[in-house]
């Protein structure tokens, strides 16, 4: 029998707040001429960006961004001391709009340098250096349509580079802003590539590759500094990601990066705020190192002085480097770690003198030593198919017959990894056993694990999770009669899945922004989105005007097996969201009512696809605990 441990010997109790309030600094990077810190703390009850100078405090700083609905998340700077940028959409729509900031007169309101009509937004943002005081802009004025501009920073005057002439196509420009290379996607998934010759724009093919195993198509896709090759993340005939490099004028193509049994990781292209695949130097714009998954993530560092400043980085923390900037002489640095307890410490470093200092801790009042380490676990599905996954303990706790959280990341074509995660960290703190599963269809563990999910929505992606879950009971961790699914977006289908399809096997679930009924998901997704989903949604699930795949998406779609539902459900959504609109949560909730069965209801008026603003995300996890804890049991004492 498990012993009850002692309350002295639980970690402490951190409040709600605590976990989900915005970190009092985070994303922090130095100007180009080393002078500057930039970074974001929270002012008029919203995440705002603030200015100071390197060997200053916070109480030096100036707020230089002034927005009261919306926290502010992305920002640049310029090679103008005078002017800072920053995204910003209304109320999780989507609709980013790039704004200019006066440093030189930060009260100033800031600038809207795209006024653009509801549904357009800016993609892309990258310095163009043929023009000084201008960006390079990736945006849809034409809806279906990313076109590339220049804007003058100071005037906003804006100017046509490229027209794209084709939804499945692009045009990829040089460092000058001048188009180098074109890609086009055919039906079938396929990506061919062609450099761009002469004035007259003549295209000679220089390689054809790409299908399921890329469901966001090749990654990177980024010409190199002297426009004279492109790099791409592509398996070739390996199993594993590698970074290599398209050769302009042979099509050869050479390896850049690669790990054995590792591939690289693509979440910083998909998920806002995960550390970058590649790292690049701001005086030259080559690789200075990659990043490929693991157990823990691993970095590989390709530039010689890169080298020297990553030995002495490494000394800082017992993490994984995450976020780095430095001046363009890249003497000064200022770079984030990842860690499994501890979100992010933030360090200056200067290579010249040797010397470093810690910035700031996002959450200071989270003591590491009162989390939960995250654990890497393995086990096989049930047809044999290698699973990874993160295992996380309750802290002061014995490891045995614990209420157990199986915890689902979105996409599906994301996955988890060893990191600080507050969902995570918090559900551990109120003493749930959580568990991570990187499903068939995840991405960085190899083609064939993609590509095993085609066909496979709520068969064996389903019983992915459910493996993954009896091997927890199986080792002891997990009490069978005290299971819950928990999930956003993909992860919310999941949750619904998990309640339809095997409803006696949970004994509470959440969904957040989930899917409930996939033809009409598919067929409500923003227009410019459709062009890019062959290797993905209609490769994987189906194409919704097509009868008889129609039909089968609606075999595995929540929403036809509603009636089976009995298990507590929890369902959260943004009313702004257009990925998952809101008819795909009113539509469970509303037969679920009808029918008497109890389920919470949580609509936000002012988010999207996932809370942004903290008092969300606190009304939210204060409603997951409050779930939990009546369903599961959890940590006494802790409501």
């Amino acid at each position: 029998m498990t012993q009850t441990p002692s309350r002295e010997s639980l970690p402490t109790l951190f409040d709600v707040e605590e976990f989900f309030a915005d970190p009092e600094f985070a994303g922090a990077s130095i100007s180009p001429d080393g002078t500057r810190i930039a970074y974001l703390a929270p002012k008029y009850g919203r995440t705002n960006v603030w200015v100071r100078g390197v060997g200053e405090g916070h109480e030096d700083a100036v707020c230089v961004t002034h927005e009261t609905r919306r926290g502010v998340h992305t920002y640049h700077w310029t090679d103008d001391p005078r002017w800072l940028l920053y995204l910003q959409d209304t109320d999780g729509n989507e609709d980013w709009h790039l704004y200019r900031v006066d440093l030189d007169a930060p009260d100033e309101p800031a600038v809207d340098l795209t006024p653009m009509a509801p549904g357009s937004r800016v993609a892309v943002v990258e310095p163009h250096k043929p023009s000084p005081g201008s960006v390079r802009v990736w945006m849809n004025l034409r809806p279906m349509l990313f076109d590339v501009f220049r804007i003058d920073v100071a005037t906003g005057e804006t100017t046509v580079l490229v027209e794209q002439t084709d939804p499945t196509s692009s045009t990829l420009v040089d460092s000058e802003g001048e188009p180098a290379f074109h890609v086009e996607v055919a039906d079938d998934g396929t990506h061919s590539f062609y450099a761009i010759d002469g004035a007259e724009g003549d295209k000679r093919l220089l390689s054809r590759q790409g299908g399921a195993e890329y469901p966001y198509g090749l990654p990177l896709q980024l010409v190199t500094p002297d426009g004279k090759g492109l790099l791409l993340g592509s398996h070739q005939d390996s199993d594993d990601m590698r970074v290599v490099r398209l050769d302009r004028e042979t099509g050869e193509e050479t390896v850049v990066a690669a790990v054995d049994g590792h591939s690289l990781c693509t979440m910083g292209m998909v998920a806002p705020g995960m550390p970058p695949a590649l790292y690049f130097s701001r005086r030259t714009g080559e690789v200075l190192a990659a990043r490929f998954v693991g157990d823990r993530p691993r970095i590989e560092v390709l530039d010689p002085h890169f080298a020297e400043v990553y030995a002495e980085l490494s000394k800082l923390s017992d993490g994984v480097l995450g976020s780095v900037s430095s001046d363009e002489s890249e003497q000064r640095w200022v770079v984030s770690f990842v860690h499994d307890r501890d979100p992010g410490a933030t360090w200056f470093y200067d290579h010249a003198t040797r010397e470093s200092r810690l910035l700031f801790r996002p959450h200071p009042e989270l003591d590491p030593a009162e989390l939960s380490p995250m654990t890497p676990v393995r086990f096989p599905a049930r047809d044999g198919l290698p699973l990874h996954g993160f295992l996380t303990l309750p802290a002061g706790t014995a490891p045995e017959n614990l209420p157990l959280v199986l915890l689902v990341h979105g996409g599906p074509w994301a996955h988890d990894t060893w990191s600080f995660d507050k969902t995570v960290q918090f559900l551990a703190n109120r003493g749930y056993a959580v568990l991570q599963v990187n499903f068939r269809g995840s991405t960085g563990y190899g083609k064939r694990h993609i590509s095993a999910a085609i066909g496979e929505f709520a068969g064996k992606m389903h019983d992915d999770l459910i493996d993954a879950a009896d091997w927890a009971v199986a080792r002891g961790y997990a009490d069978p009669a005290r299971i819950g699914i928990a999930g956003g977006s993909y992860g919310g289908y999941a949750a619904l899945v998990g309640v339809t399809f095997t409803p006696g096997y949970f004994a509470a679930a959440v969904d957040y922004v989930g899917i409930s009924d996939l033809a009409n998901f598919m067929r409500t997704l923003p227009p410019f989105l459709r062009p890019s989903m062959a290797n993905n949604w209609y490769r994987y699930v189906g194409d919704p005007d097509i009868p008889e795949q129609e039909a089968d998406m609606l075999a595995r779609s929540p929403i036809t097996m509603v009636d089976r539902i009995r298990t507590p459900l929890l369902v959260a959504q943004g009313a702004n969201d257009v990925r998952v609109v809101q008819a795909e949560s009113d539509n469970i909730v509303g037969p679920l009512r009808a029918r008497g069965v109890p389920v919470e209801y949580i609509v936000a008026e002012d988010e999207g696809h996932g809370f942004a603003n903290p008092e969300n995300q606190v009304m939210l996890h204060r409603a997951i605990e409050r779930h939990f804890a009546e369903h599961l049991g959890g940590r006494p004492g802790a409501l």
